[in-house]
């Protein structure tokens, strides 16, 4: 079962796509909305202006003043309003008759007029218009309306939210792209510099070997012995070769004993520590033998990723690490502690992350991939436990329990 980041940049660009649909869809269809009502509210001020008109048309007593209605009528009006006659004939020059549309003062009559003639054809298509009636068939008049400065801005919002939008939603995008290259570009950086780091020490003590056989040629045991460590770090090139190449494709569980694991990994550095000039206690005293499903391998590479970060936060010549196993009715946990200088609040999120490293020298891809190892190859959790500045630090691992 191999893994690969193409599925999941695909499902970030459907998920990016469907949340802008979301956004378009809602805002068009909440916008669409309140035009119609707003439209709708127009209207019935156009009708009622209509009706005004015929009520004084079909009244019979001429001497009732109805300049009060229509002045309340005709202030609620802030859109374009033309009155013509049945024939849709239009006055330019008519202050009463055509309301909020500018005409120009220079221009001639015919001119104005042809300027009217192109609003009302504007206008008819947006708005149907409404006729004023005299005695139930002859019509008087027409009203001709457009839709209010509101509206229309109304009408542009959802496409300008859709841009605003659409540009958030690109720089997320790119933003993300770019975090993910950056990461990318950390994780090949750092895992050239982890494989030249591994395969470096068991090169070197071969040359060192190397150079012991040719002053030691004539004394059989010296060689014996030169050449059994050889084959212990050809071994180990072996090892290193197997692990990296296991990186990326799903590898093999089996019932492992991880005592035995935690116990090779530390005669491994028992060996070798006291050569820096430094003394380091490891302490691992388990009477209890815990079995778990594991790559041996990778699981192994986990540990000493843990040890060696325990021995870079020993800052003296001497501490000690000490590894600690318990269990609770469905996992194993492993405590791995060290009397180092402790990881500060603020990091201790960013310790897993590819490229984080506090040391000088560090390329912060050891614990990233010990992350993966665990979580995603052995269906387990590593975190940081807990810490303490000047006292030390303890990595918890927890691994299912093999019941089988």
């Amino acid at each position: 079962m191999k893994r690969s980041l193409g599925p999941i940049s695909i499902n970030i660009k459907l998920t990016l796509l469907g949340v802008a649909f979301v956004i378009a869809a809602s805002t068009l269809w909440y916008t669409h909305t309140i035009v119609k009502q707003l439209q709708e509210r127009e209207k019935q001020i156009v009708t009622l202006y209509a009706k005004g008109l015929e009520y004084i048309a079909n009244s019979e007593d001429v001497g009732t003043d109805y300049t009060f209605i229509f002045e309340n009528i005709i202030q609620q009006i802030d859109f374009p309003l033309i009155l013509t006659d049945a024939q849709n004939n239009v006055n330019p020059l008519s202050k009463t008759e055509i309301r909020n549309i500018v005409i120009d003062s220079t221009w001639s009559v015919e001119r104005a007029k042809k300027f009217l003639d192109k609003k009302l054809e504007k206008m008819d298509e947006t708005n149907p218009p409404i006729e004023v009636i005299y005695q139930d068939s002859i019509i008087l008049s027409r009203i001709h309306y457009g839709d209010s400065e509101l509206v229309g801005q109304l009408r542009l919002y959802p496409y300008i939210q859709l841009v605003i939008a659409t540009l958030f939603i690109l720089m997320a995008y790119f933003g993300f792209s770019y975090v993910k290259r950056s990461e990318h570009g950390k994780i090949w950086v750092g895992l050239s510099k982890e494989t030249a780091h591994q395969l470096g020490t068991p090169l070197s003590s071969l040359l060192g070997w190397l150079e012991i056989l040719k002053m030691n040629y004539q004394d059989s045991n010296k060689v014996m012995d030169t050449l059994n460590e050889m084959e212990n770090d050809l071994e180990r090139l072996k090892k290193i070769a197997e692990r990296f190449s296991k990186i990326g494709s799903a590898p093999e569980l089996k019932k492992e004993n991880v005592n035995a694991i935690i116990d090779k990994v530390i005669s491994y550095f028992e060996r070798r520590v006291p050569q820096s000039g430094r003394t380091i206690e490891f302490n691992f005293d388990s009477t209890q033998n815990f079995t778990a499903r594991l790559n041996t391998d990778l699981f192994e590479w986990v540990i000493e990723n843990l040890t060696k970060n325990a021995l870079d936060a020993i800052e003296s010549n001497n501490g000690k690490i000490i590894y600690k196993m318990s269990e609770t009715k469905k996992d194993i946990i492993l405590d791995v502690m060290d009397t180092g200088k402790g990881i500060d609040v603020k990091l201790r999120s960013e310790v897993f992350r590819p490229g984080f490293s506090t040391k000088k020298r560090g390329w912060g891809l050891g614990l990233s991939l010990s992350k993966r190892i665990i979580e995603d190859y052995h269906n387990g959790k590593i975190f940081v436990k807990s810490s303490a500045i000047g006292e030390g630090t303890c990595f918890r691992i927890v691994l299912k329990k093999n019941d089988k």
